[in-house]
């Protein structure tokens, strides 16, 4: 698929060289053979622009994004002018996660020495985790443990087990509700977010499987049953952003606890943490039969608040008819990941695959532009969301779609890069 700026430009080549055909044909002697020459530059100019257009066209749109990606951040995944993402964090997880599933796929070296480069920077020899401090208890930094399970898995190098062990541990200090949730972070106790369980899941259950910890798995289906339990609203089948247990935040509901809306994203990453647990959360497990039931009553209830005209999904899922509210990137990729590898898994019917497919083409119909050096941007993507703090996040409507937008956010990028390659390749499964 073009960019509009992309046919612009070919159109200006055309003209460019038909203008210096027909300022020839003004000057020069009219021979046959004068003409005939000239003509066939011009085809053969057209048909080297063509071919050159055809080769991006059908190039995989996975490979084109990390190709991208690798473009605007060659050495490290981070926004240049933000510094607190130099930091051990879950965007650089999951962008890097992306980037495995890439190497499992292509196996192309490329994409593991980037892996191994970004993660290298932090991950010291004795296994210590440089910008990380365990009694933070911010459950967003078990996010990238995945790829120190990626790395510990392919290189055996001891420094990597190491580091996993760190996040393990700090899982088994990690405060909790009374319920055995886990906290969002120290600074907002008693509170469970539907970020949370994309940040801690996926690594606890992959780091319990590859270490036979067969008695965390109760654990970690307990985390999804109390988001059920807490935070669904029965009326929708969705499910709101936070719960605070102690209702003594703001934003929180002084009956349920819920904050009041429904936010794209954390959605998106409740989904997302769902299919990713159920690649390997064992097969006979009592509870995996549940988690898949929620997995499937979610689903089925995001498909009825796509917006007709694109397919997609809007910043504040519910209020697609209010003044301000967007169809946001980052969780329409998140959903169309989360269906695809759904459907292909067999969690889903197969009309979520078809569904899939018709979200992706649609985000790049809608929010993906290329600018004249060829740059890929996607863009609509919520550039933070979250829930009290200081300054205080009280959760409306308005404090959602007034959040600042960042075109290629990592957290909509990497989504989409998971997108292209479950719609593109087979499932990857290394454990």
């Amino acid at each position: 698929m073009r960019g509009y700026n992309k046919i612009v430009k070919r159109n200006y080549q055309i003209n460019f060289i038909t203008t210096i055909f027909l300022s020839n044909m003004t000057n020069k002697p009219k021979s046959k053979h004068y003409t005939f020459c000239i003509l066939t530059s011009i085809i053969l100019c057209f048909h080297s622009i063509e071919c050159h257009s055809q080769k991006e066209n059908n190039e995989n749109w996975s490979i084109r994004l990390t190709k991208n990606f690798i473009t605007l951040h060659p050495d490290t995944v981070a926004y240049k002018t933000e510094a607190k993402s130099y930091k051990w964090n879950y965007e650089q997880g999951l962008i890097l996660e992306a980037f495995y599933r890439m190497w499992m796929n292509s196996n192309e070296e490329k994409y593991f020495k980037y892996i191994k480069k970004n993660i290298d920077y932090y991950v010291q020899e004795d296994g210590s985790i440089k910008t990380y401090k365990l009694t933070d208890f911010n459950i967003d930094n078990i996010a990238s443990g995945r790829l120190l399970l990626h790395l510990y898995k392919e290189t055996k190098e001891m420094k990597y087990k190491k580091a996993a062990d760190t996040l393990k541990k700090q899982l088994e200090l990690h405060p909790r509700t009374s319920e055995r949730g886990f906290w969002h972070k120290k600074i907002y106790p008693y509170q469970m977010w539907l970020d949370g369980l994309y940040m801690a899941e996926p690594f606890y259950n992959e780091y319990s499987v590859m270490f036979n910890d067969s008695a965390a798995f109760n654990d970690i289906a307990n985390q999804f049953l109390l988001i059920q339990k807490n935070l669904k609203d029965e009326g929708t089948g969705l499910y709101f952003h936070g719960w605070d247990e102690s209702r003594k935040q703001k934003w929180a509901d002084p009956q349920s606890g819920t904050s009041p809306n429904f936010w794209g994203r954390s959605l998106g990453w409740f989904m997302m943490a769902l299919v990713d647990v159920l690649e390997y959360f064992p097969e006979h497990h009592a509870k995996r039969a549940e988690l898949i039931e929620i997995f499937e009553n979610l689903s089925e209830n995001l498909i009825k608040f796509r917006d007709e005209k694109t397919g997609l999904w809007y910043q504040v899922i519910d209020k697609g008819t209010l003044e301000g509210n967007y169809i946001e990137a980052s969780a329409s990729a998140m959903f169309t990941y989360a269906f695809a590898k759904g459907a292909k898994e067999g969690y889903l019917d197969n009309k979520f695959l078809d569904i899939a497919d018709e979200s992706f083409k649609s985000i790049i119909k809608h929010l993906v532009s290329i600018e004249e050096d060829g740059t890929i941007k996607l863009n609509n993507v919520c550039s933070v969301g979250g829930l009290g703090g200081n300054p205080d996040r009280d959760g409306s409507f308005e404090y959602y779609i007034g959040e600042p937008k960042r075109t290629n956010d990592f957290k909509g990028y990497g989504p989409l890069m998971l997108a292209a390659m479950e719609l593109e390749y087979n499932s990857v499964k290394e454990f």
